[in-house]
């Protein structure tokens, strides 16, 4: 549809400062139709979203444009009843309707909700009421076991179609920007051993080890002794395999079980992208946990998605990708050590390793697209699509963060006396 298109509304459009009054050109030139009522329903919900620059097309041919220069998408709208669901709960609903093929886009879609981000910083939604319905899961034990069944549990094939091959599902660390992904996650592994300044010998435990790379890679490299727990039974059953392929029983142990039930005494203390499955109403326990663990001398550190202002995870989200989550706050991480005889000695935002993270799995999920069709089915695809491209968006937007938070026993004096040992290279 061009721009001067009579059905085109324009949200945002300056006065003309010159011409003809509004009267004489409607007299003269025949006054244009007025939009109907979704339009200007449109119209209203894409204000509250900072008018981004887009265009959206209905189902009836009219057409809303936003923003200023060229829009960066066209979204399509395909019925009435998508409008009135997007309407009432767009944080649900555009990813609901997005997956079902009732809303499309076309154009790039990271940056589409990466403005949608930025323009909405802070913001409310009245479809945020609906939060209130009790939509949430919890975090006991048993709704713990179905939650990360419900991601983690949906294949080994899957996550093997894009993600690097020793399968590391957390954000990636990249000395340069141009680095691989597998060079990116490596050094990632080995950032988060030499921040736990860990030696030979000592001994670890860790707490949601995914498919098992980091305690593999802290028993090769680091010669240590690691204990390593986590509730997906998919991925316990890949990392003992793995490590029996590799003739590391000796050096590593994979638990079938729960952080709350971690027993024993460790050296250092390490959690990977497992803080987002753990619940604020369980910070506690997890801190009486670390602290029943740790010696003496202990180290740990958390590696956590996180925010900067407390808010709940998108609505969607949390109902199709990770139920149960929850990003917390840097104050709300520091929480769980700081009741305890701990001292925060580092503190690291990888926030833009994570977005340069994901976009490398977006290129290799897009690259693996019609596989994923076969072993699933188009709304998997489209799902998978819109959760990693948001998430690369919300990154970019700074509305999520990645907290690495180092910590000692406050009584320990035996730590590095600078940063060297962090970027010195290692053969």
């Amino acid at each position: 549809m061009r721009r001067d298109d009579p059905r085109l509304v324009e949200v945002g459009a300056k006065a003309e400062a010159t011409g003809p009054a509004p009267a004489q050109r409607d007299a003269r030139e025949g006054a244009p139709p007025q939009p109907g009522l979704e339009a200007r329903l449109m119209r209203r919900l894409l204000a509250s979203l900072g008018d981004p620059a887009l265009r959206v097309k209905l189902w009836n041919g009219e057409s809303v444009a936003t923003g200023s220069g060229d829009p960066v998408a066209v979204v399509g709208i395909n019925s009435r009843a998508a409008l009135a669901k997007l309407l009432l709960h767009p944080e649900l609903y555009f990813g609901e309707d997005y997956s079902d093929g009732s809303i499309e886009v076309e154009g790039d879609l990271v940056k589409l909700l990466e403005l949608v981000y930025r323009g909405t910083a802070g913001a409310t939604f009245p479809g945020a009421l609906f939060r209130l319905a009790g939509r949430r899961r919890g975090n006991t034990l048993s709704a713990s076991r179905e939650n990360i069944h419900h991601h983690y549990d949906l294949g080994n094939d899957f996550y093997r179609l894009w993600l690097d091959p020793e399968m590391v599902y957390t954000c990636a660390y990249f000395p340069a920007p141009e680095a691989t992904l597998e060079e990116a996650q490596i050094a990632k592994m080995d950032h988060v051993c030499r921040k736990l300044s860990l030696r030979q010998g000592e001994s670890v435990i860790e707490a949601g080890c995914g498919w098992g790379a980091l305690a593999i890679h802290m028993a090769r490299r680091y010669g240590v002794r690691v204990r390593a727990f986590n509730i997906s039974h998919e991925q316990i059953v890949y990392a003992s395999g793995r490590a029996r392929a590799l003739g590391l029983e000796d050096r590593v142990e994979f638990v079938e079980d729960d952080y709350r039930n971690i027993a024993g005494r460790c050296d250092a203390f390490v959690s990977v992208g497992m803080l987002e499955h753990v619940g604020l109403d369980n910070y506690d326990r997890l801190g009486r946990v670390i602290d029943a663990c740790l010696d003496g001398r202990g180290r740990g550190l958390l590696h956590s998605i996180g925010r900067d202002r407390p808010a709940e995870l998108n609505a969607w989200i949390d109902k199709r990708i990770f139920p149960g989550a929850y990003p917390p706050t840097l104050r709300q991480m520091l929480s769980i050590v700081e009741p305890r005889e701990f001292s925060v000695l580092d503190v690291e935002n990888l926030r833009l390793h994570y977005a340069l993270t994901l976009r490398h799995w977006l290129r290799r999920f897009e690259g693996a697209r019609d596989e994923v069709a076969r072993m699933y089915d188009e709304r998997f695809v489209r799902t998978w699509r819109l959760y990693l491209a948001g998430s690369i968006a919300a990154f970019d937007a700074g509305a999520l963060q990645l907290f690495q938070v180092l910590f000692a026993r406050h009584s320990n004096n035996v730590l590095p006396w600078t940063r060297e040992h962090l970027y010195a290279r290692r053969d």
